[in-house]
């Protein structure tokens, strides 16, 4: 928690809003999808599918997974409680369902559902795009499933799998993600293996989000390498969420965003 507080201090010290801001695409995100605070009808979708979540005391075992399809933690927590505490916040899923309105990505891939409050977001900011997520526990995956179903989110392909198995089989060549949203495993060697893992599947449009990425010294680290690779030409720091883009006009830059 020490870490953290100290690098948010760090964030805010060195954070700025679009009118620190140069580049006329970064301009337009933030200005037009960051920052517009105009109400949504699928805001009261999202809020639902979280309510409904947060009202549901039963418990269900919930299995995590480290390098190599080892299970490292395993445990019975209540779904409230995972959707309280692991899910995606109120904010978080309002910018998460602007951004993908804004870029409408055709083909979405998302590392992590859990219990599907992230998806569901994806899946409203673009009803027609085609949405792969991927989750190690099945018993949570269960869960989204049954709450996809029942707010009637029909574009989203669900598959139970360890990710580093899946990206390993999954021929990548063939395949082109405008949008990939990582929120998995938190970790320096997992994400940097997702991060070259999938950087076949790139175009010029698209759109990358990391999770959690001041969560530890070691995601700080694996957030610094990803800056720095030579195909990636911008990046928007929001605190708890790394934007990369691989735009080849664009010069490299690097924003740290207050969102």
């Amino acid at each position: 928690m020490f870490f953290q507080i100290k690098a948010y201090l760090k964030f805010l010290w060195h954070s700025k809003n679009e009118h620190a801001v140069h580049s006329p695409f970064v301009f337009s995100l933030i200005t037009k999808c960051f920052y517009d605070k105009k109400p949504k009808p699928e805001y009261e979708i999202l809020e639902d599918y979280r309510n409904a979540l947060l009202k549901n005391k039963n418990s269900i075992e919930v299995t995590d997974f480290g390098a190599g399809s080892k299970v490292f933690k395993s445990n019975t927590r209540a779904i409230a409680q995972i959707a309280k505490t692991a899910g995606i916040s109120k904010k978080r899923a309002q910018l998460l369902f602007r951004i993908t309105a804004y870029f409408k990505p055709e083909n979405i891939l998302e590392l992590g559902t859990s219990l599907g409050l992230a998806t569901s977001a994806l899946a409203l900011g673009n009803p027609k795009a085609s949405i792969t997520t991927l989750e190690g526990c099945a018993n949570t995956m269960a869960i989204a499933k049954k709450q996809l179903q029942l707010y009637n989110i029909n574009n989203v392909e669900l598959i139970t799998t360890e990710f580093s198995k899946y990206l390993a089989t999954h021929n990548s060549q063939l395949t082109t993600y405008n949008l990939i949203y990582f929120d998995g495993n938190h970790s320096k060697k997992a994400t940097l293996d997702y991060f070259e893992s999938l950087l076949p599947t790139i175009t010029n449009d698209s759109v990358w989000i990391f999770d959690d990425i001041h969560w530890s010294a070691d995601m700080e680290e694996a957030w610094e390498t990803i800056k720095k690779h030579s195909k990636v030409s911008v990046t928007i720091d929001t605190f708890q969420w790394g934007l990369v883009f691989f735009r080849r006009e664009q010069p490299k830059e690097h924003f740290t965003i207050r969102v």
